[in-house]
């Protein structure tokens, strides 16, 4: 018990016996530092006592796939401010391979009385996996925000980035610079944002772009899936790609360059995310900017309401993307065609 109020008085900056009269129920404690201790108990992984128990905690779970891809930090950066402002601590939760499954972090924060939950990047987002965990949320009626395209049964507020209008920049781009063989590199079959954008390239073949669904690759989301679906592409002869990820096309210029090719005079490729460090690559990649800012307050907005009580729809929140073209594009040349034939007989 002294350890305990001893490291909760340290986290706060308060008195130890400031922290005694909060778990004991005393007054003379202000509002604020009563929440601050409140949870700074949580966030230590404390219990709570019994008396207490039935309030949740100010601390939101943000549960995400990984910290290896950019996009994901920088997420939690602008969730991490914006939810600071509203006084809600975010808990991070992070899958790993081996290591605590969303499912079970889902358990954890159910344990630690969390006001809320958000998702990035998560299961609801591949329609082949197990759903039961958000099952569970419904059933506590805890405030959930998903981010990015979810499976259609799954009726939580949503705030997403529009893949279609994604993908048609990309192509569009691509297309207006000569490019004849248009592919794309996509994340496994059942996950959803991919699908959305398959669908789009799809469409735009079908309205006469330079796509089709042969010059399609689904890969496992790594540098390494790109290098992988790129090399399948350019044995199809293509001369621009477009790809589900800032990861994935990094892996698509290391592919073209272990083929003796140079990006952007023999091959063009674009990412999308536009994270962190992409402006440093070389060459600095051309990309579709998802707005991570803009998309994260009104995530963060939405799950606030939903704290507060109020009516939220479980509609999504579609946000508009940006593509900015850097030095991985270029027009194409009849050079630039022979060399990519030249790949499928090779």
């Amino acid at each position: 018990m002294t350890r305990r109020l001893a490291d909760v008085a340290k986290k706060v900056g308060v008195s130890e016996a400031t922290v005694s009269r909060v778990l004991n129920g005393r007054p003379g404690v202000s509002e604020a530092t009563r929440e601050s201790v409140l949870t700074a108990l949580d966030v230590l992984g404390y219990e709570r006592p019994t008396q207490l128990r039935g309030d949740r905690a100010r601390l939101v779970g943000l549960v995400l796939p990984e910290l290896q891809n950019p996009i994901f930090p920088a997420f939690a950066e602008v969730v991490g401010g914006a939810l600071a402002q509203q006084g809600l601590t975010p808990v991070l939760c992070t899958r790993t391979v081996g290591g605590v499954s969303e499912a079970e972090y889902v358990e954890l924060l159910l344990q630690q009385q969390v006001s809320g939950v958000m998702f990035a990047g998560g299961l609801y987002a591949q329609a082949d996996a197990s759903h039961l965990h958000y099952e569970r949320l419904v059933e506590r009626g805890l405030p959930t925000v998903l981010v990015n395209a979810a499976v259609e049964h799954l009726r939580f507020p949503r705030v997403s980035c529009d893949d279609a209008v994604a993908t048609e920049q990309a192509v569009g781009h691509l297309a207006a610079l000569g490019h004849e063989r248009i592919g794309m590199v996509l994340c496994p079959p059942d996950h959803m944002p991919s699908r959305r954008k398959l669908e789009a390239y799809l469409r735009l073949s079908r309205a006469g772009l330079p796509t089709g669904p042969e010059l399609v690759e689904h890969t496992t989301f790594s540098l390494e899936g790109g290098h992988a679906a790129t090399g399948r592409l350019l044995d199809k002869g293509v001369t621009g790609i477009v790809c589900a990820s800032d990861v994935l096309a990094m892996g698509a210029i290391r592919a073209a360059r272990r083929r003796g090719l140079s990006v952007p005079a023999d091959i063009s490729v674009i990412g999308y995310d536009d994270s962190a460090l992409m402006t440093c690559m070389d060459p600095p990649l051309t990309t579709v900017r998802q707005p991570i800012e803009a998309m994260g307050r009104a995530a963060v907005d939405m799950l606030v309401a939903q704290i507060d009580k109020a009516r939220v729809p479980n509609d999504e929140l579609l946000f508009e993307p940006e593509l900015v073209v850097r030095a991985s594009t270029a027009p194409a040349s009849s050079a630039n065609r022979i060399t990519s034939l030249g790949a499928v007989g090779g």
